[in-house]
């Protein structure tokens, strides 16, 4: 039985249609106020619904019970609820559920994380880095996935990238490449290495086939038929500015993310991919595939 904390997230569903359409035993956690509808699709692919929360301990050893693997991509980030924060949420309940994991001697915990910038820090890199260090000292076989940049998150008209409307917002000069990964590909990852035993005790960079500059992106999606692209960029120092004045730990955190992103985040990806040898979404099928649906 393989647990899905965050099932009914943009990432953790995408989880668990991959370990579904693969015939494993999928259990997700979800919450009494869960939106009804994500519930019901989670239910209607064959997954078994446990009630729970990261901010409760004992509903934490109950979704653990009889589980071999805990597939962790909850977060407060894009959604959350009373009570959620990323302290009681991103760090304290991502701990207690790893401890959860190792009470209920889990074999196999796989963290779905992000890529860290030592020189930027804020509420939410220091949260996934506890958590991080709390896994590899559980004793627990561990498989931490630092992922890159969501194309469908970070180019998407909710953080400014409005190709419908000819306009994209840019962080920093737009010089700086990134490896921009598709959420898609990173839970066929996640949901890989349950059975790929090099994957273990192991911190594995997620990105997609290439790094791009935000720039370099804009032209993508113009050469794919969007017409000519307004863009506005939003200056590092406005950012780091904004870092620094924000008392809200979300605040603080998105202003982080977006600094964090202006600094660019390139990554070599090719120890991953020799585990994982499948085909990975470029800028180009995602900028193709979202002006065709358009």
């Amino acid at each position: 039985m393989i647990l899905v904390v965050g099932a009914t997230g943009l990432l953790g569903m995408e989880v668990c249609q991959c370990l579904r359409k693969e015939g494993k035993a999928v259990r997700g956690l979800v919450r009494a106020t869960s939106d009804a509808g994500k519930t019901a699709d989670l239910d209607k692919i064959g997954v078994e619904l446990v009630r729970g929360d990261l901010k409760d301990k004992t509903s934490l050893e109950s979704a653990c019970a009889g589980v071999t693997t805990v597939i962790s991509t909850a977060s407060s980030t894009l959604s959350r609820q009373a009570g959620d924060s990323i302290e009681t949420v991103d760090q304290r309940g991502q701990i207690a559920l790893i401890d959860a994991a190792r009470f209920a001697q889990v074999e196999h915990f796989i963290f779905v994380s992000f890529r860290d910038n030592p020189r930027i820090q804020y509420p939410l890199t220091v949260a996934k880095r506890a958590a991080e260090q709390r896994l590899k000292d559980s004793g627990l076989a561990y498989t931490i996935l630092q992922a890159s940049y969501f194309m469908e998150v970070w180019l998407s008209p909710t953080l400014g990238f409005d190709v419908a409307s000819r306009t994209a917002r840019i962080y920093g000069d737009g010089t700086k490449p990134l490896s921009w990964v598709s959420y898609k590909d990173v839970a066929k990852i996640a949901a890989a290495a349950v059975d790929q035993r090099a994957a273990r005790n192991a911190t594995l960079d997620v990105g997609g086939p290439e790094a791009l500059t935000p720039l370099e992106v804009v032209r993508i999606f113009e050469a794919a038929g969007t017409a000519d692209i307004s863009v506005e960029t939003v200056n590092e120092s406005d950012l780091a500015a904004q870092l620094q004045k924000a008392t809200d730990p979300l605040q603080k955190s998105f202003a982080g993310l977006m600094l964090q992103y202006a600094s660019g985040d390139a990554m070599d990806i090719s120890t991953t991919r020799a585990m994982f040898p499948f085909e990975l979404t470029s800028v180009h099928d995602y900028a193709s595939t979202l002006l065709a649906r358009a």
